[in-house]
């Protein structure tokens, strides 16, 4: 026999794993007496009823510190605990189109267990800076004022800003129907339950489902969960990526996230830093994202939904997230209460790889059309009440007399995808009238 052999035979045989038994719990953690455990380890819990996972995140003393994947109602002093010898995992193939998952990777959409499917590691780490491509391909989403004048590339990472109730799932799901990708992969982070069959059935429809992959870990999931779910998606969206495909990443939303890491952080002992948020938070965010993007291999183009309290673009999550992404497309809550839609504020908006991608003509004609709407909104106050005399400034009265084209250029119906040639054309008349 060989050597190759033995070692398939030796990997198949199933090891002894650490036992250990369960000596406390305060607040969201459990305290273990569990051997050789590490740091992102599993166990199981055997308490009473369903067996309970839990995940290592510190130590103290000789105790380990985990905290629940779930609820941990009927766990008691010396239940017996059971190591899996590894971190969490989660399956990954072509059987997963279409599906809904949970935020540990199971589904949860009633369907047949799929097949097929390679466990890889939810945690892995980004691809390394100097194999990275450059970004050179343009990304159409069937969104004019995103096609038009903060253009995407393909691989590209952008934090979308919003408040709530202004829009965002509405144009994450029109994203996804119309984006030139392979594949699209949605986490639904920390989500009312009513809102996911909404987005399931209208923001994403039938069309954009069959290519895409949901994981939802609503609001009401323990904090690891809603934490992980992020990174499930991330390491679905890394095998498609691995495959040699582009695939688009929509989280909703990465404020969420944080917060699941900040109640794991502070529950595991870390003292608060930031507005409250723990160091773990603001390491864990680069790590995270920075996982997306290309590689010699295939692409994720990733939109990470950013939540803004009262449209403070300055707070510590906003900020962090916005320093470490290619770009940023902000909604606005006045444009949302006038109706406008999509509610995005253009003249706020930056995409920074656009100067790399898109062709002189297309850069000329939106910074044009950019100057003219930046123009429009600082004088709109005495536009509106009528304190503007029409010709103290010729640059003004275009713009007064285009806004009703512009308007029009910029609102879109959920429903409607436009065409990369429509949008082009659209453009160039606007900004060349």
């Amino acid at each position: 026999m060989d050597l190759t052999r033995l070692r398939e035979r030796l990997a198949a045989t199933p090891s002894l794993r650490p036992v250990g038994r369960v000596i406390g719990v305060v607040g969201l953690t459990v305290r273990l007496a569990l051997p050789g455990a590490r740091l992102g380890d599993v166990a199981i819990i055997r308490r009473h009823g369903q067996p309970i996972l839990v995940e290592v995140v510190g130590f103290d003393g000789s105790s380990v510190i985990a905290v629940p994947l779930g609820d941990l109602s009927g766990v008691g002093p010396e239940d017996p605990v059971e190591s899996t010898g590894g971190g969490l995992t989660v399956g990954v193939g072509g059987d997963l189109l279409g599906r809904v998952l949970d935020g540990l990777g199971r589904p949860i959409d009633g369907g047949p267990e799929p097949a097929n499917l390679k466990q890889v590691p939810v945690r892995a780490q980004p691809p390394n800076a100097l194999s990275r491509p450059m970004i050179d391909q343009v990304l159409h989403t069937g969104v004019r004022s995103i096609d038009s004048l903060c253009t995407l590339g393909v691989g590209q990472r952008v934090g979308l800003f919003a408040g709530s109730g202004v829009g965002k799932s509405t144009l994450l799901g029109t994203i996804a129907r119309g984006a030139s990708v392979d594949v699209v992969v949605v986490a639904l982070v920390g989500e009312r339950g009513r809102e996911v069959v909404e987005f399931l059935d209208h923001a994403l429809g039938p069309h954009g489902r069959s290519r895409s992959v949901v994981v939802v870990a609503t609001s009401d999931a323990c904090a690891l969960e809603r934490l992980r779910a992020a990174e499930v998606a991330t390491a679905i969206a890394e095998a498609f990526r691995d495959q040699g495909k582009n695939v688009m990443l929509l989280v909703d939303s990465i404020t969420r996230v944080a917060r699941a890491q900040r109640e794991v952080g502070l529950a595991a002992g870390e003292p608060p830093a930031r507005r409250g948020y723990p160091p773990s938070v603001f390491a864990l965010l680069p790590r995270l994202l920075e996982r997306t993007g290309r590689s010699a291999l295939g692409s994720i183009t990733a939109i990470y939904t950013v939540l803004v309290e009262g449209e403070d673009m300055d707070e510590p999550i906003a900020d962090e997230v916005r320093g470490i992404l290619d770009g940023h497309i902000v909604l606005s809550r006045a444009l949302a209460a006038r109706g406008h839609y999509p509610a995005i504020d253009v003249v706020q908006s930056l995409s920074r790889v656009m100067s790399q991608i898109a062709d002189a003509e297309h850069k000329g004609a939106a910074a044009r059309l950019r100057k003219a709407i930046a123009l429009y909104e600082e004088k709109r106050d005495l536009v509106v009440l009528g304190a503007y005399a029409k010709g103290s400034d010729a640059a003004l009265d275009r713009a007064i007399a285009e806004r009703a084209r512009v308007e029009a250029f910029l609102m879109q119906s959920a429903a409607t995808l436009e065409t990369p040639d429509a949008t082009r054309a659209a453009l160039l008349r606007l900004a060349g009238a």
